[in-house]
This record gives C-alpha cells, sequence and structure tokens, in this order.
C-alpha cells in the first residue's frame, strides 16, 4: 500500500471530521496520503502535515480524472459516497475502493418517521470504520486543524482596534453566527439577547453573507461586540477561534475547527440533532461541549442538512433556546469516550 486517495468533495466542517481517517491512515500505514476535494474547500488541508497532496476541481471531477488515473494509486477511501464520488471510482476501476456507510435510511426515518435507528456512534468512529481492515484504528487523538503560520491573526490587537478603550480586548469570547442553512441558525434577536448576556468581548465570526447582519447585531448588542463577519477569511477565523476563551457555535464547519483546537465550545442546534452523531469531537477522555438544544419536539429534526426557512412557521427549535443556558452555560470538561453523546441543556 503505496499512494492512497481520500475522497470528499464538502464540506468545511466535514472534512475535518475526515481528518482523523487521515492522520491514522499515515501514520499506521506509512502511504503517501492524497486527498481529493472541492478548490473552494482547499484551505481546510492546506497546511495538514498528514496529506501528500490535495486535489481539487472547480465544478466537476472530470477536470483532474485523467490526472488521477496516471497516479497510480492502490487504494481509493470514498467518505463522500454520491454519484460524483462513484464517477471517480469508476473512472479509476482498477483501483480496489473502500466506501463509507451514509446511513441515509436510517437518517430518513429519523427525519421523516421519527424513529431512532441511528447508531449511539460518532460520524468519526464510523469514518473510521472503513479502513479497519486495513490494521487502522482510532488514536483517539481527536481532530485535527492546521493553521499557516502566515494567517495566523493578532486577535488582541484585532480587538482592541475595535473596542473602547476602557474594554480590555482578552479574554473573549468567539460567537459564529453562520451556519449554511437558515434553520440552523438562531435568529437575529436571540443573538443580540445573548451577547448582551455575556460580560467578555465577543467576536462575531462568519463569512460575507453574515457581514449585515453581524453589523447589525453588534450595533444592537453593545460595544463590548465586534462584527468580524466577512473580514477574515477561513484560517484567520481559526486563529480567532484558537485564542478564544470560549466559542458559541451553530452546528457549523467552525464549531469542528474550535473541536479540534481543542476549545470549550457551546453548541446551539435547531433542525439537526447531535444523535446524527455530528457533535463536536475530541481526544478520547475528554468533552469540552455543551449542546444547548429544545427537545421533545415533535417536529425534529425536520432535516438532516437544513432548510432557507421552518417547515412549520413556528421555528421553536431556535426561538425556544434558553438564552441564559447559551451565554452560562454548565461546562464539565468530564470525561468522555468519542462514542458518548455530549451533555445537553
Amino acid at each position: 500500500m503505496k499512494k492512497i486517495l481520500i475522497i470528499r468533495f464538502s464540506s468545511i466542517g466535514d472534512i475535518v471530521l475526515t481528518t482523523p481517517v487521515v492522520r491514522c491512515l499515515k501514520k499506521q500505514t506509512g502511504a503517501a496520503v492524497h486527498y481529493l476535494t472541492k478548490q473552494s474547500f482547499q484551505a481546510v488541508l492546506a497546511a495538514n502535515p498528514y496529506v501528500d497532496k490535495v486535489w481539487t476541481f472547480r465544478q466537476e471531477v472530470t477536470e483532474v480524472l485523467p490526472q488521477l488515473r496516471a497516479e497510480g494509486f492502490d487504494l481509493v477511501i470514498d467518505l463522500h459516497r454520491n454519484l460524483r464520488s462513484l464517477r471517480v471510482r469508476l473512472a479509476l476501476w482498477n483501483v480496489p475502493s473502500h466506501v463509507f456507510n451514509k446511513l441515509n435510511v436510517e437518517k430518513w426515518l429519523m427525519v421523516n418517521w421519527k424513529i431512532n435507528r441511528l447508531p449511539n456512534r460518532h460520524i468519526v468512529d464510523r469514518y473510521l470504520d472503513t479502513v479497519r481492515t486495513l490494521g487502522v484504528v482510532n488514536d483517539g487523538a481527536g481532530l485535527d486543524y492546521f493553521i499557516p503560520a502566515e494567517e495566523e491573526v493578532d486577535a488582541a490587537g484585532f480587538l482592541q482596534e475595535r473596542l473602547p478603550p476602557s474594554l480590555p480586548a482578552i479574554p473573549y469570547i468567539a460567537f459564529v453566527t453562520g451556519a449554511a442553512h437558515a434553520t440552523k441558525r438562531l435568529p437575529e434577536a436571540k443573538i443580540i439577547a445573548i451577547c448582551r448576556l455575556l460580560q467578555q468581548p465577543v467576536v462575531l465570526l462568519g463569512g460575507p453573507d453574515e457581514a449585515e447582519s453581524g453589523a447589525r447585531i453588534a450595533a444592537a448588542a453593545g460595544p463590548h461586540v465586534v462584527n468580524a463577519c466577512g473580514a477574515l477569511k477561513l484560517n484567520q477565523s481559526a486563529s480567532v477561534v484558537r485564542q478564544a476563551s470560549r466559542v458559541i457555535s451553530h452546528d457549523t464547519g467552525l464549531m469542528h475547527i474550535a473541536a479540534a483546537l481543542n476549545k470549550d465550545i457551546v453548541s446551539v442546534w435547531g433542525n439537526t440533532i447531535p444523535a446524527f452523531g455530528m457533535y463536536p469531537y475530541y481526544p478520547n477522555g475528554t468533552n469540552r461541549n455543551t449542546s444547548i438544544e429544545v427537545t421533545g419536539l415533535s417536529c425534529r429534526p425536520c432535516s438532516k442538512i437544513g432548510f432557507n426557512k421552518c417547515p412549520k412557521g413556528h421555528f421553536k427549535c431556535m426561538q425556544e433556546i434558553s438564552e441564559t443556558a447559551v451565554a452560562s452555560p454548565t461546562i464539565t470538561n468530564s470525561p468522555i469516550t468519542n462514542n458518548q453523546f455530549p451533555n445537553n441543556q
């Protein structure tokens, strides 16, 4: 086994969740590990020392298929399992492949009928099942995220320039306001109320799509709140997360980056649920996450991904989130194995 290709096209969090597979394969087999993903997510893996080469494409995998055929891979590990990844495997028809079980039936039953047949296992452990027959085992070291030195941010200086002179910049709380779908995000009024309860400076993190809402939140929440949404690149945002005293986040990519950086996390869950197995994943023996969710709703989960608006119209899964629980969580840092679900409030 000299050269292995891992496939995971998107998104930020999903790619971060595959990093234990990358690390364990590299360290335990000694093979060269290549990774195929979309060009827009290349930064997630750019500084990962366990990845020998990152292959990317802009729109279609056909852009790189000739080069992949010429590489002479010994094995393909398909951690995405869709039609596009199947196309890659068919193009490399003479290369053996291992394919991840996405549990689509179990998720469909949970979303549509609220019948829970989901295994009590994190998706990272299920990713690692894909390579178990190679003799690869979970090393228990958690997720990886590597920030290039040139993209590190002087968080204290960044905040001090934007805070009133009377407020110290450190310690501060990083609040990740974005998420790919609206039903995974707290309403602006909720975020404003939570920020008003926080006793430390707060930096709002998100992409360009959250820049305007971030400005509104910062203006309404108080002078201790700084809007950095859209002002920082991904790795710069990761650097700000790394230096934070605590991270508040929706179910999104920066939440998993925060877990990889071993931060205290308050994760807020809307239409998705931790039981899908994608809650923050830490090294064995560690739990620094507190999950905040509204339990007992007959409509939840309404999707394994999310919607642009609540299908029922009431959005109770977020509207009924306790602002106090998010602002002042009970963080136990209690020992936990990665197969257990985290503390919920």
